[in-house]
């Protein structure tokens, strides 16, 4: 699936602006994968939201272009990222396009995450289910996977972007399409982390349909992942990301 086309107008703010909160202590990588994967979507202007000055440098030293921002008071952001590597966040606008990955998705469970007025997307693998009141001891077949997944977006009015093998993206209403391009070499860990990156990149296209720009995100990641594989014989999230470029 293609990116969305430039135009000889755009700027970088016609292009949009994403915000990532992402990295923590004990997951610092977490911030520099997910802010990788940002930077090779639709937007624009890519900015770090984090209080962490040491996580912040070592997504700078990586990524110069990328801007540091500690709060959303007066920051223009179209689409915000929250929870790869990270387990809190104090406050998200009711207002504001969300992708909710890792721990952070349990926010879908909470009273305050229904007074949102804006459209959200989760990106749970099967372990992470439990966070949404779901347990499977073993592996989900897909006609499981789809139905799980579409029990999640109704129940929560969310697009789900149920990882593992064979991926499904989910919306309210009886809707789901399964990846089939992803292989294995995606099962590794920070590949996530990228993920959420790109979803929220892709979803500042305006007037886009946002179930489309995540269907589009996850072509694009199985993509560079089968671009990876063809390269290394051992694939990390690492080449994951750096072949973002080549797809």
């Amino acid at each position: 699936m293609p990116r969305k086309k430039l135009t000889d107008s755009d700027d970088k703010y016609s292009r949009g602006v994403v915000a990532i909160s992402a990295g923590s202590k004990r997951f610092p990588g977490a911030a520099i994968l997910a802010v990788g994967g940002a930077r090779r979507g639709n937007a624009g202007y890519v900015k770090f939201l984090s209080k962490e000055s040491r996580i912040a440098d070592l997504v700078l030293s990586k990524f110069p272009d990328v801007v540091p921002i500690q709060t959303l008071d007066k920051e223009r952001v179209d689409v915000l990222v929250v929870g790869p590597g990270a387990s809190h966040w104090s406050v998200i606008p009711v207002d504001l396009p969300l992708v909710l990955d890792g721990e952070m998705i349990t926010f879908a469970t909470t009273p305050q995450f229904r007074k949102r007025k804006a459209y959200s997307i989760i990106t749970p693998h099967e372990g992470k289910l439990r966070y949404l009141g779901k347990s499977f001891a073993n592996r989900i077949s897909e006609v499981g996977r789809k139905r799980t997944a579409r029990e999640i977006a109704n129940k929560f009015d969310v697009i789900v972007v149920l990882k593992g093998h064979q991926t499904v993206i989910a919306k309210p209403g009886d809707v789901s399409i399964v990846d089939r391009i992803g292989g294995p070499e995606l099962a590794t860990a920070g590949s996530g982390d990228i993920l959420a990156g790109l979803i929220g990149s892709f979803l500042v296209s305006n007037n886009a349909d946002p179930y489309k720009l995540v269907c589009d995100a996850v072509d694009i990641h199985s993509r560079a992942g089968r671009e990876a594989s063809n390269h290394y014989k051992s694939v990390t999230a690492v080449e994951i990301m750096e072949s973002l470029a080549q797809v």
